[in-house]
């Protein structure tokens, strides 16, 4: 993790290999200059944990997110109906930086990071993992074209439907939801563990 100033604010790099406990370490270090409006920039495969933690500690003193991006792409999906993602760069990590909205579907090379929620009747498919720092209600299949290393990751997951490579796991409610919604909900990340895919709650 990497935090320097800038004409415009402060930017702050999150590294491979960071983790939501060494972003949250550095961070109270650096409490004081985080009043400032900050830019939050992906170098590699970020942990999901470690994104949201730089965001709550910005939040938390006084400081506002400018933007979310990555040396990669960021898709701008509507708000309203339905807009098709730009063509992607092979193995591209994706950022989509708000809430998608029922009607939207997109395909994806590499992963995919959502700054919102999946609402229902959206759908996510993603060679790599998906990524959503708010609530995953709609479908998301990571992992397609049989990536079993991938993960999907939710806050929480409640959806009708996932699919980690081949593997696929239903509500077993079998309604729109996995779970109800209660507020405060915890992280969630489902990976493959024997060819079925787990579900397991992020401290």
């Amino acid at each position: 993790m990497k935090l320097r100033g800038t004409f415009g604010g402060l930017n702050l790099l999150l590294e491979p290999g960071d983790t939501p406990a060494s972003v949250k370490r550095a961070l109270s270090l650096k409490a004081a200059e985080l009043s400032d409006s900050v830019t939050i920039e992906i170098s590699g495969d970020t942990h999901p944990g470690a994104l949201e933690v730089a965001m709550n500690e910005v939040r938390a003193n006084g400081g506002t997110l400018g933007r979310v991006r990555a040396p990669r792409v960021t898709v701008n999906a509507s708000h309203g109906g339905v807009t098709e993602p730009a063509p992607i760069p092979e193995e591209q990590t994706v950022i989509i930086p708000h809430t998608v909205r029922a009607g939207f579907r997109g395909d994806f090379q590499g992963s995919v990071v959502v700054l919102g929620d999946v609402n229902p009747g959206a759908e996510l498919v993603a060679k790599g993992d998906v990524i959503v720092t708010g609530a995953l209600r709609g479908l998301a299949h990571a992992g397609f074209g049989g990536q079993e290393h991938a993960i999907v990751w939710g806050r929480p997951i409640a959806s009708p439907q996932i699919r980690i490579g081949d593997a696929l796991a239903r509500s077993p409610e079998g309604n729109s939801n996995m779970k109800k919604m209660e507020g405060n909900e915890p992280a969630e990340r489902a990976y493959l563990r024997d060819g079925q895919i787990v579900i397991d709650v992020q401290r």
